[in-house]
């Protein structure tokens, strides 16, 4: 009785509300699902095209599902995964293990660097605090291709060309979005607890560290999950900087897979599937500290 009661009652709630007003719930739940759909496609295409055979690669029109075509029905190619990692030379571990050593120190980097910057404009007051920062989000607008060719005069003079430093250490002096993003965040905690630890005897750095950091733990989800995400998947960085083998990353490996004369479609679709699915994995996870962290930077200017 309890259960048709209640189904009674939704159902004369749905029938109260204007017909307009239902139309519109429906169209906007619709219009969602299609654009689901569409950011979904990729991906599935990316996942079937690593389970078919060379012969279904390229049928016109072309197969959505690996198994659509009879003729392919017991030949999923799931061999493409394990000989993946083996194809290249190196293996693609070695690609694997660099990129995970880059983006983590990158984002260790991004960790130190930031907040104590975000938090000197944000906090502390001192002459010219506003113009330099207003000089410093001014940056965000200076497109990458303008500093290509200075940079790389400058690490080639380093001699860090061929190595990772070129695209590690820039990450521990700063970012601007960052700084921006962070500085937000500090501004809306209360001063009175930066005052009462003043009070009771506490430094900037001791405030900066026990009172400002723990209270910034979503803000710095969200610079980590950002900065990971940027280093794990840059192409434009390891390709102007690296030029052993031995030293690439995911982006310059994937390139391996395309050869002279052909390209190896389903070992390559298969090893995107493999480094694609831990971000989606991360982002999943933390997709609360991460909205959470976008959500408050934005409430105070």
């Amino acid at each position: 009785m309890q259960v048709g009661t209640l189904r009674q009652t939704l159902a004369a709630r749905w029938l109260s509300r204007p017909v307009v007003e239902q139309i519109g719930r429906l169209g906007l739940h619709v219009l969602l699902l299609g654009l689901g759909i569409t950011f979904l496609l990729p991906f599935w295409w990316m996942v079937a095209t690593s389970l078919k055979p060379n012969y279904a690669m390229f049928r016109i029109p072309p197969l959505l599902v690996p198994f659509q075509d009879p003729s392919t029905w017991d030949r999923l190619v799931w061999e493409n995964y394990p000989n993946s990692f083996t194809f290249t030379k190196p293996p693609f571990t070695i690609f694997i293990r660099n990129t995970l050593i880059i983006a983590t120190l990158s984002t260790i980097g991004a960790l130190l660097s930031n907040p104590l910057v975000a938090y000197g404009f944000a906090r502390l007051r001192w002459p010219g605090r506003d113009l330099l920062f207003a000089v410093t989000l001014s940056t965000i607008f200076l497109p990458f291709i303008a500093t290509l060719i200075p940079l790389f005069l400058v690490f080639r003079t380093l001699g860090w060309v061929g190595t990772w430093w070129p695209l590690i250490v820039p990450h521990f002096f700063g970012a601007p979005f960052y700084i921006f993003l962070l500085r937000q965040f500090f501004l809306t905690i209360p001063t009175e607890l930066s005052d009462a630890a003043r009070i009771d005897g506490a430094g900037e750095f001791q405030i900066f560290t026990q009172i400002i950091l723990p209270l910034a733990k979503p803000a710095l989800a969200t610079v980590a999950l950002f900065e990971f995400m940027a280093a794990y998947r840059d192409f434009l960085g390891p390709l102007l900087y690296l030029n052993k083998e031995e030293v690439y990353t995911i982006s310059l490996g994937l390139q391996k897979f395309r050869m002279e004369y052909d390209t190896e479609w389903g070992l390559m679709m298969a090893m995107s599937v493999i480094v694609t699915v831990p971000i989606i994995l991360l982002f999943f996870f933390a997709q609360r500290t991460f909205i959470q962290g976008i959500t408050l930077t934005g409430l105070k200017g």
